[in-house]
């Protein structure tokens, strides 16, 4: 087998890279001007930290805006973690890096998303599992899913 380049793994370390590079700067300096930010994660991946209620109401993802009111913003190379307001009940969340599967921010309409690990250790079992022969065609290209932002704006 022949060595390939992931460019796919690649994109996605610069692009967690770039929100890491983010959030420090808003735990350091705090937000600027209208920013805020929307983080859409999977509640299923082993490292989340969240309170048993939010997981029972949130089974499969959580969006969270970091906005108006958070505390706590720590970010490390794993992920970060931050306190925010549920009902004036404050709750810490940890959230690694390879759990954030949207990160948007409305006001300068810049998103990010990512597949999910587990969709994609799916797909790799379906190729797998697939037809055995080896024609030497390239497997099609799928279209690439354009994420409205409108369903991020306020109303």
């Amino acid at each position: 087998m022949t060595r390939a380049i992931d460019y796919g793994n690649l994109m996605h370390q610069a692009m967690r890279g770039l929100i890491r590079n983010v959030l420090e700067d808003v735990a350091k300096n705090g937000l600027p001007g209208d920013h805020h930010f929307f983080i859409t994660f999977d509640t299923h991946h082993p490292d989340v930290a969240i309170a048993d209620w939010l997981r029972e109401r949130y089974p499969n993802e959580m969006t969270v805006v970091l906005q108006h009111w958070y505390t706590g913003l720590e970010v490390t190379d794993q992920g970060f973690s931050v306190t925010l307001n549920f009902g004036n009940s404050p709750e810490p969340l940890v959230i690694p890096f390879d759990a954030v599967l949207t990160f948007v921010d409305p006001s300068v309409e810049f998103g990010l998303r990512f597949e999910s690990q587990h969709e994609d250790d799916e797909d790799d079992e379906a190729a797998d599992a697939g037809d055995d022969s080896d024609d030497g065609e390239p497997a099609p290209r799928q279209e690439a899913e354009v994420v409205s932002l409108d369903k991020f704006r306020k109303t």
